[in-house]
C-alpha cells in the first residue's frame, strides 16, 4: 500500500482526484532560509497523499492517517478558526486553504473532504509539515481554479507554516517539496527565489544517502529554534543590514568584535554555512559527489558548536557514520533532534547501519530508524 492508496481508502467517498507532494533532505544549507540565503535541499521519495472529494456545502473536512478525529470548518469561519489557532495538525491543512484563497482572490472555492496519508516520518527533519502543504496546496489549486505556478503555492505553503501554525521557518522545505527533480538537488537563493537543480548523481558515483533517524523529536514552533532566528535578526541589525544574506566571511573579525559571544557564534554559522553551500555547488559541478564530503563535516560542526542545535545521538549518528566508511556526515533539518545523513559508498550501508545501531545501544539511546533515501520528483498530481 502507498500513501496514495491510503488517502483514498480513508477518503470514504468518489474522489475527484489524489495529489502528492514528498518531504526533502537538505544536503546543506541549515537556517540559512530565513536569513534570505543560499541552500541546498532535494526532495525524497517518501510522499504524501491528499485525496479529495467533493462536498455540496462550504465545510472543509480533514482527516489523516496520523490522527483519530476529522476537523470541519466553514469557508465562512476560516479566518476565525486560523485566528483562533489551537489546530495542531490540521492547522497544516487548513492553514494552506486560508493562506491559498488570501493568495489567489480568483480562486473558486467551495467545501471538500480531504484525506491525508503520509510515508514521511513525522519529527526526523525530512519536513513531513512541508509534504502536507505541497500536496494539499496542490489539490486545492486544481479543484478551487486557482491557478498559482507551484514558487507561489511553495509560498502559501510557508504562510500556512509561518502564520497558522506559528512555526518561522523559512520556505526552504516548500520549495524542495514543490520544485524536487530525479537525481537532482534544487539550488535556492532564498532571497530572490531563482532555482537551479543541480546533479548529483550519487547512484553513478557508487554512493547513496543513509539517514539515521535519532527519534528525538523536535517542534520548530518551540522556543529553540525561535531564539536562534531571534539572534539571527539582532546580528543582522547590528550590521544595519536587512538580513545575513548581506555579510560573507570578510565581516566575521568585524562581527566579533561588536556582538556578544553568543550572537557572533549564530552569525558565524549563517555566514559560512551560506559559503558551504556554494562550495559544494560548485564541487559537484567540477569534481562529482566524492568531493564534498569535507564540507557536510564542517556544516555539522557549525551546527553542533555555533549553532548549537545538535543533540547528542546527533553528534553520535555523525561520527558513527564517519567511522564507518562514510564520505561525510551532517545533521539535517532544523535541529534539537530528528535526524542525520551520511554521504556513503553503497557497498558499506549494511556495515554503517549496524555501527549505527550498537554505538546507540552502547550510549543507552533508544533504537534509531535508518533508512536510505533517494533525490526524487516534487509536487504532482498522482490520480
Amino acid at each position: 500500500m502507498t500513501a496514495v492508496d491510503d488517502a483514498l481508502a480513508l477518503l470514504a467517498a468518489p474522489a475527484v482526484g489524489v495529489w502528492s507532494a514528498p518531504g526533502r533532505a537538505n544536503l546543506i544549507g541549515e537556517h540559512t532560509d530565513y536569513n534570505e540565503g543560499f541552500v541546498f535541499p532535494f526532495a525524497i521519495a517518501q510522499r504524501t497523499a491528499a485525496a479529495v472529494a467533493l462536498r455540496d456545502d462550504d465545510v472543509i473536512r480533514v482527516r489523516s492517517t496520523f490522527a483519530d478525529d476529522a476537523i470541519e470548518v466553514s469557508l465562512a469561519d476560516l479566518d476565525a478558526r486560523i485566528a483562533a489557532g489551537g489546530l495542531d495538525w490540521a492547522g497544516y491543512p487548513l492553514g494552506v486553504a486560508w493562506a491559498l484563497l488570501h493568495e489567489a482572490p480568483d480562486a473558486a472555492p467551495r467545501g471538500v473532504d480531504i484525506a491525508l496519508a503520509s510515508e514521511v516520518p513525522v519529527g526526523a527533519g525530512l519536513s513531513s509539515s512541508a509534504a502536507i502543504e505541497g500536496a494539499v496546496a496542490s489539490a486545492l489549486n486544481d479543484v478551487w481554479g486557482a491557478g498559482l505556478d507551484k514558487v507561489a503555492l511553495a509560498r502559501v505553503g510557508r504562510i500556512a507554516e509561518n502564520d497558522a501554525v506559528g512555526a518561522p521557518t523559512g520556505i526552504m522545505d516548500q520549495m524542495a517539496s514543490m520544485l524536487g527533480v530525479t537525481d537532482a538537488a534544487t539550488f535556492l537563493d532564498c532571497r530572490t527565489l531563482e532555482t537551479r537543480p543541480v546533479a548529483l548523481g550519487f547512484a553513478e558515483a557508487g554512493l547513496a544517502i543513509l539517514v539515521v533517524d535519532t527519534l528525538v523529536e523536535h517542534a520548530h514552533s518551540t522556543g529553540g529554534y525561535r531564539e536562534r532566528r531571534e539572534a539571527c535578526e539582532r546580528g543582522a541589525a547590528a550590521f544595519g543590514v536587512a538580513s545575513l544574506r548581506d555579510l560573507a566571511v570578510d565581516d566575521l573579525p568585524r562581527a566579533e568584535e561588536i556582538l556578544d559571544d553568543v550572537t557572533f557564534r549564530r552569525v558565524r554559522h549563517v555566514i559560512t554555512e551560506n559559503q558551504r553551500v556554494l562550495d559544494t555547488v560548485a564541487a559537484l559541478d567540477a569534481d562529482g559527489p566524492a568531493a564534498i564530503g569535507d564540507l557536510l563535516v564542517a556544516s555539522h560542526a557549525s551546527m553542533r558548536d555555533d549553532f548549537e542545535i545538535s543533540v547528542p545521538e546527533l553528534d553520535l549518528a555523525v561520527e558513527t557514520a564517519l567511522s564507518a566508511g562514510a564520505v561525510g556526515a551532517r545533521m539535517t533539518g532544523g535541529g534539537f533532534g530528528g535526524a542525520a545523513i551520511a554521504l556513503i559508498p553503497a557497498e558499506l550501508l549494511s556495515a554503517a547501519t549496524d555501527a549505527v545501531h550498537a554505538a546507540f545501544a552502547a550510549s543507552g539511546f533508544r533504537r534509531p530508524s535508518i533508512f536510505t533515501v533517494t533525490p526524487s520528483e516534487g509536487a504532482r498530481r498522482d490520480a
